[in-house]
Order: structure tokens, then C-alpha cells, then sequence
């Protein structure tokens, strides 16, 4: 028996060895329950494409779409289109900002123009919980550059040296008439006003540079305090130990086969459970959006390395030039509740049952054979109270269906108490018919949505003909 007892304890002592050695050999993954990782982004071209779309992920490999693939923002100023954003957190985390090129390719701008005659201003939005934005603004920042063509691709990082943000973005200023864009940047403490630009990057000759972002260090990786990523005809490498002191070149990426001709819209991220970053790089030459590549050194070149196939996802739609922010607990419980999976739907009235609700210039109505996005909408949880709905547009989100006095329009959610109420509504059995809805409003329980010459209304319902007019079915 002792005999028994010794092999086996050998053999545990094996087995408990080989875990051991299997656990430090693979890198520490986070606990299931670790807060993610949330990234902003534009899909594509177009007045869709070019608008602001959230994916989350667990692991920093594996995306899932937000809000079900659709749009979180859409701008309402400049050319109404948006591409390569950076979402912003402030160090106390109590306010965050969207910075974002003003640009719409293929809705009334081409390239060409964009290039020579583009808009000098970025957009911006601002949040204190990072799910409630302000109304869009536009920040000149090129308007101060001699002979300045375009603002793009703006990047902002927090700079203890001078206790503000250093914002910076490509601008075209040609050269003899062809186009040379420098990396421009200035100082701001709240994006609605800067100092004067001045050059923060320029390459030799008519070499260009568009993309740039910075990534800081922590002590005892690498050499410097920060680590940068260009698209400037390679994917290069640069470190300083201050954000506007000198740089080093360290190396590109040409030695794992990507170049500037291939990839742009560097992106860094941090796994928040191990010494690792992942390279985001767009794939813009092949049309495939974002891919990571990997390094436990980011101002090492030779440390990268591209994701075995299989081993990342990104999710249902393409995912280009953006931002990523590692989530605090209390970040990630708002993002995900906020923009939860809720199917679109349209609302069809029982007594004209070729028509749906649909919005048109911010007035609401019911128009017949209505199948786009102006006739549809989220039935999401009611801004003002538990069991109730609340209607978010698809194509303007963040803005719902409002009554004001008794009439609906089409309103941005201003995060105030009347708005909250205007817009909730208890859905109950059809007032004509019970397989069918009515909408009682929250706030004025007398009063129901319904349609009066094809305008939605909220009206007392007494008559037959009001029932009818009252009653709707949720559908796809």
C-alpha cells in the first residue's frame, strides 16, 4: 500500500507540474467577469457608412456589433458625415469626448475635393457617462493654417507636461500645388477652442503623413514613455519620453509584410490582463477594415506579430480608422444597456394597413409602403419609468418620437425629466383590437398616440373612429 500511496502522490505531483508549467507558458487571461474593451469606429462609405458605429469585446480579439450593427451618432453639421474618430476620457473619467474628420465621401464630396477643398473643421461630441452625447459642434482647426485644405484624422491625448490635451489631425498644405499633409497640432482644455497649430510631424520632400497615434508606456516596457504608429507611406514606429519632445525612429512594419500601400488607421490597444498590446490596422487596399497584429514591446518592430486565422473576429460589420477604450466596470454596464440588442420595427396602423409611422424632416406621420429606416425604430426601455417604451429612431439615434403640444415631432433625447416623460409610453392591448397595441402616454394617461389626417397626434380617445386611429402593430 505504502508503494501504491508513493506512485500515486508522484503522479500528482507530475500532473500539478505540468499545469504549472502550461499556465506560465500561456499568458494570464482576465476573470470572465473583468470589464472589456469598447470600440468607436466608421464602417464604409456613403451618409450611413460615414457615421459613428460601437463594437464591444471580452478579450480585445473578439468584436460584437453595438445597437445591432446600426449607427450610435450621426452628425447634423458640416457635411454631415464622420470618419477615423477618437473618443477621449478625461483623467477623472467624469467627461469624454468624441473628435471626428468632417468629410462624406460619395454624399456630395469627392475625394478630390476632400483632398484640396475639404472642411477645416473637426466634429465633436461631449458625455459625462459616455451614452448620453451633446448636440454636435464643428472645432476650425486648419482655418489658422496658411493655405490649410482639409482637417483629418484628429488624435487627442492628455499631456501632464502643460495640464491640457494635445490635440492633433492632418492637414493638406501643398507643396508647388501638390498635395503634402504634415501632422499639425495645437493645445485645447475643452475641444471648443485651441491655440494656433503648429507642425507637430513632417516627413522629407513631398513624403506624406496622415495617420498618427500614440500609445503611453508603462514603466519598465521599452524605452520610451510613448510609442507611436504613422501611416506615412509605411506603418512607422516612433518613441519619446514627452508627447511634443523629440521622437525616434524606431522601425516599421515592413518586416511581418505590412506597409502603407496595404494598411493606415493605426489603433492601439492595451489587454488590460497582461504586458500586450494589439496594433490595430485597417486594411483599407483590400476593402477588409481592421486586423490586429500583437507585441509585448510596442517600440520593438521585430516583436509583432499577425493573429493566427481564427484567432480574432470583428464582427458583423466592417470596422475602420477608429478608437478603442479599455471600460471601467461602471462604463461597461452603461454601454451595454444602453445599446442592447433591440431589433428595428415598424409600427403599422390597423385602420390604413398600408401605412407606417414614419418620421420626414423631423415631423411624424403615416405614409403608405414605407420600408426604410425613416419608418423605423427601437421600442427600447421607457426613458421615464420601468414597464414602458420609449421610440428610438434607427437612422438618427438618439433622437425619439416626442408629443408636444399633443403633436410628435422627431427630437434628440436633451437628458432632461420632461423630455424623458414626453416621450415614454405604456403599451396596452389595441383599444380596436386586443391582438394589436395602443400607446397611452406616461404623462398624460388620458391620451393616446394616434393618427388624425395621416399626422401623429396624442388625443383623449372617445369614438370608434379614434380607437381605430389609436391602434398599431409592432412589426418588421
Amino acid at each position: 500500500m505504502s508503494r501504491l500511496l508513493t506512485r500515486l502522490a508522484a503522479i500528482f505531483v507530475a500532473v500539478g507540474l505540468f499545469f504549472t508549467s502550461q499556465s506560465l507558458a500561456a499568458p494570464q487571461r482576465a476573470a470572465a467577469a473583468d470589464p472589456g474593451y469598447l470600440m468607436l469606429h466608421f464602417t464604409g462609405e456613403g451618409s450611413t457608412g460615414q457615421q459613428m458605429y460601437l463594437s464591444h469585446s471580452t478579450d480585445g480579439l473578439h468584436w460584437n456589433d453595438l445597437n445591432d450593427g446600426a449607427s450610435i451618432l450621426r452628425s447634423t453639421v458640416g457635411t454631415r458625415g464622420v470618419r477615423d474618430p477618437a473618443l477621449v476620457r478625461s483623467p477623472n473619467g467624469d467627461k469624454y469626448w468624441i473628435i471626428a474628420t468632417d468629410l462624406c465621401i460619395g454624399c456630395g464630396q469627392n475625394w478630390e475635393a476632400a483632398v484640396y477643398n475639404g472642411s477645416r473643421n473637426l466634429v465633436v461630441w461631449e458625455s459625462t457617462d459616455l451614452i448620453n452625447w451633446s448636440e454636435p459642434w464643428l472645432l476650425n482647426v486648419a482655418g489658422a493654417i496658411p493655405d490649410g485644405r482639409n482637417a483629418w484624422a484628429p488624435e487627442a491625448i492628455w499631456d501632464p507636461a502643460s495640464n491640457n490635451y494635445v490635440l492633433y489631425w492632418a492637414t493638406n498644405k501643398p507643396v508647388d500645388g501638390v498635395k503634402k499633409h504634415r501632422i499639425y497640432y495645437a493645445h485645447t482644455s475643452d475641444f471648443r477652442s485651441i491655440t494656433t497649430p503648429q507642425i507637430y510631424i513632417e516627413r522629407p520632400g513631398m513624403q506624406e503623413i496622415i495617420d498618427t497615434q500614440i500609445v503611453e508606456m508603462p514603466a519598465g516596457v521599452g524605452d520610451y514613455r510613448y510609442v507611436r504608429a504613422s501611416g506615412d507611406g509605411q506603418i512607422t514606429l516612433e518613441g519619446s519620453n514627452s508627447i511634443l519632445g523629440t521622437w525616434t525612429n524606431l522601425g516599421n512594419l515592413s518586416g511581418i509584410g505590412l506597409t502603407g500601400a496595404q494598411v493606415e488607421g493605426p489603433m492601439w490597444m492595451r489587454f488590460r490582463d497582461r504586458d500586450e498590446w494589439a496594433l490595430y490596422l485597417d486594411q483599407y487596399s483590400s476593402g477588409r477594415g481592421y486586423m490586429p497584429v500583437t507585441t509585448a514591446n510596442p517600440s520593438a518592430p521585430g516583436t509583432y506579430r499577425i493573429p493566427a486565422s481564427g484567432s480574432y473576429s470583428m464582427g458583423g460589420t466592417k470596422k475602420r480608422h477608429g478608437s478603442i477604450l479599455n471600460l471601467t466596470a461602471t462604463e461597461e454596464t452603461r454601454v451595454l444597456a444602453r445599446w442592447a440588442s433591440t431589433p428595428a420595427k415598424r409600427l403599422q396602423s390597423y385602420n390604413f394597413q398600408d401605412r407606417y409611422v414614419r418620421h420626414a424632416n423631423f415631423d411624424v406621420r403615416i405614409d403608405q409602403n414605407i420600408t426604410g429606416p425613416d419608418a423605423q425604430f427601437r421600442l427600447r426601455p421607457g426613458l421615464a419609468g420601468s414597464g414602458t417604451v420609449s421610440f428610438e429612431s434607427v437612422n438618427y439615434p438618439g433622437y425619439f418620437l416626442r408629443h408636444a403640444n399633443n403633436d410628435f415631432q422627431l427630437v434628440r433625447n436633451d437628458g432632461t425629466t420632461q423630455f424623458a416623460a414626453d416621450a415614454t409610453f405604456r403599451q396596452v392591448a389595441g383599444l380596436a383590437d386586443a391582438t394589436w397595441s395602443s400607446f397611452q402616454s406616461y404623462n398624460h394617461p388620458d391620451r393616446y398616440i394616434r393618427h388624425y389626417a395621416y399626422q401623429l397626434r396624442l388625443d383623449p380617445i372617445t369614438t370608434a373612429t379614434g380607437r381605430a386611429d389609436a391602434t398599431f402593430r409592432v412589426t418588421n
